[in-house]
């Protein structure tokens, strides 16, 4: 079992990919994974690593499914600038705008290593309360929290693994697996409950410092909710190496209806 399976050029989602918002619809770190993947497979410029990726949600994204396309909308041998977008019978659901920029050399002034969280080998098997099965996480996507939980409100960490492919038949890299894992910070770092309120995030952007390495991503998260204003969650990114990026997500805070 996969999260995709890729189809006549495009890509049917399996209930793996579902989100815990509605149950005819995904996680937004599915999306963001698969179209990771697309851009990924654009032609190679040597030198130039990609450091940030920013997905708006522009709608539910259904199971299903789904068309990509990405291209090279800005050429360049320092920066380049990547778009794509993602169909569901016809209608863009999600668009992608990517940076790649030349590798940095700085020298002796680049700054020393951030504190790395406890590993996942340290976690606690996570805790939360799927209203819908199979699920993208905990099915297809292992989560073990050092600090905090999902019935937990506040700041948390926690650390992300793929349990299954994401596309049948591949081996997922490691951009693909921060994608999967960047959109969690707002789930693991609520301030609100989840019975009472939603806060769905029409956005990820994420800041990828240099690539990851291995199976396991983790996320030091926490949520602020502006008095009049937005909530926003914030996410620093490791890999058992170190701090490997950032992630930001803007949130839809409401109550629940009914």
């Amino acid at each position: 079992m996969a999260v995709f399976v890729a189809v006549d050029g495009g890509f049917v989602a399996t209930e793996l990919a579902r989100g815990p918002w509605d149950p005819g619809a995904q996680h937004g770190g599915a999306p963001a994974a698969l179209m990771m993947r697309a851009l990924e497979q654009l032609p190679a410029t040597e030198g130039l690593l990609l450091s940030r990726v920013t997905y708006e949600f522009l709608r539910p994204v259904p199971l299903g499914e789904l068309s990509a396309r990405v291209e090279i909308a800005r050429p360049g041998r320092r920066v380049q600038l990547l778009e794509g977008s993602l169909r569901a019978s016809g209608v863009e659901v999600v668009r992608a705008r990517a940076l790649q920029v030349r590798v940095a050399d700085a020298g002796s002034l680049a700054p020393p290593p951030s504190t790395l969280p406890p590993g996942p080998q340290d976690g606690r098997v996570n805790d939360v309360r799927a209203p819908h099965r199979p699920m993208f996480a905990p099915d297809a996507i292992e989560v073990r929290f050092v600090a905090g939980a999902f019935h937990d409100a506040g700041p948390a960490t926690a650390w992300f693994r793929l349990r299954v492919p994401l596309v049948a038949g591949e081996q997922p890299t490691p951009l693909q697996r921060l994608a999967a894992a960047g959109d969690f910070g707002n789930g693991i770092s609520h301030t609100l409950s989840w019975d009472e309120h939603v806060f769905i995030n029409p956005d990820l952007t994420l800041y990828i410092a240099r690539p990851p390495v291995g199976e396991w991503i983790g996320l030091q998260s926490q949520t602020r909710i502006a008095r009049g204003g937005v909530g926003i969650a914030d996410s620093i990114l490791y890999d058992q190496r170190g701090e490997v990026g950032h992630a930001t997500q803007a949130l839809l805070v409401a109550p629940r209806r009914g």
